[in-house]
């Protein structure tokens, strides 16, 4: 009986300690959720978001830092580029500088434009690498982006 009640107990203490949140980036979580939404005027003085929190921001950080080398020296100078526009990127939404933004925004395409001409001298595999890092960075941008423009 002892046994019984102990391995119950301990069943619930780990059941309970490994129950964790995930926090939620989803801009439409504050539509779906019972709380009230922030007055408009708040949401258009405050056009920043929280980078060190935000998942996107973490991943584009994270595939500056692990973007590969390839053969192609130009290729390689280019990515640099783009690399250094990532990071400036981020500072600007993170100190809330839109014209920072929107310029490294310009950056960023004209680098992006680059590369894709760039690519037809790359062997197949690292042309599919480089897609997938290309792809990734366009994607959580966009999220970002849209979540800048969304609290306006």
């Amino acid at each position: 009986m002892k046994k019984i009640f102990f391995t119950g107990i301990l069943l619930i203490t780990i059941a309970s300690s490994c129950a964790s949140e995930k926090p939620n980036v989803s801009p439409l979580s504050n539509i779906f959720s019972g709380d009230k939404k922030a007055d408009d005027s708040d949401s258009k003085k405050n056009a920043t978001i929280n980078i060190t929190e935000n998942v996107n921001a973490s991943e584009i950080t994270n595939l500056i830092a692990s973007f590969p080398k390839f053969k192609n020296s130009a290729v390689n100078d280019e990515v640099t580029v783009l690399k250094y526009s990532l990071q400036n990127y981020l500072y600007a939404i993170d100190s809330g500088n839109i014209p920072g933004k929107d310029k490294t925004i310009k950056d960023m395409e004209k680098s992006y434009k680059n590369i894709q001409k760039l690519r037809k001298y790359l062997t197949k595999d690292d042309d599919e690498v480089l897609n997938r890092y290309l792809v990734r960075l366009k994607t959580n941008i966009t999220v970002i982006e849209d979540s800048i423009n969304g609290k306006k």
